[in-house]
């Protein structure tokens, strides 16, 4: 029995959730994020009052494994369209500095080049300061992925220290070459 996928999720007020076969659709005050259960046929989703419970068709390894993901998956957009997601980087280093043109975030990190980065649909990106972004967004993994793909273009280096690290980020220095 899965720990996880034995807990049902509660419908919290104001989010609105309407099962079509074998997909939910979560409408709440931030947005509308839909949940498809096509890949996980051995699960049945029961929906009563405010709770949502989840619970395997047969008992394979399969359904038991799918189980307590779908049931994680299911909490992440309840939270995502009534709070919503941030994380947040910090660019650390000498002259390291963002900005927003538009539709484009400009990275100027170390680099000869200014970096143009294209912002996707759903996600909002925030020059907080000019070293302190904040991505926020409803779906967790896009924010999440933007926040990867950010730190790609600068990680942080372990002499220096210098990068795109995320916030509360601690790097571990190594210790430089010795004479």
């Amino acid at each position: 029995m899965s720990r996880i996928g034995k807990m049902p999720v509660s419908i919290p007020e104001g989010i609105e959730v309407i099962q079509r076969s074998e997909v939910l659709e979560i409408k709440g005050p931030l947005g509308e994020l839909c949940l498809s259960f096509e890949a996980a046929k051995c699960l049945e989703v029961q929906i009563q009052d405010s709770m949502i419970t989840l619970s395997p068709r047969e008992q394979t390894k399969q359904a038991r494994s799918l189980w307590g993901t779908y049931r994680s998956l299911l909490e992440q957009k309840m939270i995502g369209v009534s709070q919503g997601y941030v994380t947040n980087l910090e660019l650390v280093g000498v002259g390291y500095k963002a900005s927003r043109e538009g539709n484009l975030l400009v990275l100027k990190v170390g680099y000869s080049h200014e970096i143009r980065h294209v912002i996707p649909e759903g996600i909002t990106i925030s020059c907080v300061k000019p070293t302190y972004l904040s991505i926020r967004g409803i779906d967790k993994q896009k924010v999440n992925l933007e926040a990867a793909r950010l730190r790609a273009y600068k990680k942080p280096e372990p002499y220096k220290g210098k990068g795109i690290l995320y916030e509360n980020e601690k790097i571990k220095l190594k210790e430089g070459k010795k004479k």
